[in-house]
């Protein structure tokens, strides 16, 4: 039988799935009577754990939100998920810039896992492998993160103050739509209010957040993702290429999805199937040309290039190398 501090966790772990749990109720899972339950919710509420009662007819008791965080019970996937998730955050960049809270975190949950999941987790660890490097990229502060957030989330106003990736410092007031996770970092899109344009800041590059009076309403049009594609596509950079490539729109954004060029797509004439195979024309910008080539080669499409006429020497060059390396013994 188990003792009445094992009781008394068991009843935190049934308060924290959720919603209102009748004495009746708790009083079945747990064994005992309905006053034994009241006494276990009163040793929480002695360990500041902020249980609500609930009068009524299907009244009984639920967890409130605390000023801290409660003793938390997982269950042994959600642990492991819990665990892997940070794993998965920490290697793709998506932290906050305090580097140790996932570690410190990790470690916290890896000393309460029974052995025989910890060993689990050891092996799953050792056996999983990443297509790249753990990240090294600059992360946002977390109570900017959140400020931005509660932004978005009210349609409120925030004033940032920004530096720019040419080290120019600024104090913005921002209407944000929304933040998006991309390739390893934070960004948050929204109207500048100043300039009335729509703009897109990384996170990581905003050093203070604070949130203004007023709301604002969200215009309609693409969610924030799409508007974070459409502005990478769209950026200045020192090359614009335009490219006509036969193929299909899978075949294309396969090797230049929308976050690096924008595809002009051609209605299919009368019969035509969406799928076949026709000439698109390709819109991007770029600092250096010399990645294009190798990406056109694997395409393995028929394509002109309009321009630049860099990047057809480039492509030139490229396969002027290969014959050479082909015709060697």
């Amino acid at each position: 039988m188990p003792r009445p501090t094992g009781r008394v966790l068991t009843l935190l772990e049934l308060l924290q799935s959720g919603g209102t749990r009748t004495v009746a109720e708790l009083a079945d899972r747990l064994g005992v009577e309905g006053r034994t339950v009241r006494r276990y919710v009163d040793q929480l509420i002695d360990l500041d754990v902020p249980v609500e009662s609930v009068r009524g007819r299907y009244g009984g008791y639920r967890l409130a939100p605390g000023y801290r965080l409660p003793p938390l019970m997982l269950s042994d996937d959600e642990a492991l998920a819990v665990l892997l998730g940070l794993v998965a955050g920490r290697r793709a960049g998506l932290t906050t810039t305090e580097r140790t809270a996932s570690e410190t975190a990790s470690a916290k949950i890896r000393r309460v896992l029974p052995k025989h999941i910890a060993r689990r987790l050891d092996t799953l660890l050792e056996a999983v492998a990443f297509t790249d490097q753990p990240s090294d990229f600059d992360t946002p502060n977390a109570e900017v993160l959140l400020t931005t957030a509660d932004a978005v989330r009210h349609r409120r106003p925030v004033s940032i103050r920004y530096t720019d990736r040419d080290g120019r410092r600024s104090e913005r007031t921002l209407h944000a739509y929304g933040i998006v996770a991309h390739a390893g970092r934070w960004y948050v899109t929204g109207q500048d209010a100043q300039v009335g344009e729509d703009r897109t800041f990384r996170l990581d590059r905003i050093a203070d957040a604070r949130t203004l009076p007023g709301s604002f309403e969200a215009p309609a049009g693409p969610d924030p993702a799409h508007r974070l594609l459409s502005a990478f596509s769209t950026a200045e950079y020192r090359h614009e290429v335009t490219l006509r490539i036969h193929g299909t729109v899978g075949q294309i954004r396969a090797h230049l999805p929308a976050s690096v060029a924008s595809l002009e797509e051609y209605a299919p004439v009368a019969g035509e199937h969406q799928a076949t195979e026709r000439w698109l024309r390709v819109e991007l910008r770029a600092e250096r040309l010399d990645w294009l080539p190798p990406v056109l080669a694997s395409l393995d499409r028929p394509f002109v290039i309009e321009r630049p006429d860099e990047l057809r020497n480039l492509v030139i060059a490229l396969a002027d190398r290969l014959a050479s390396h082909a015709r060697q013994a």
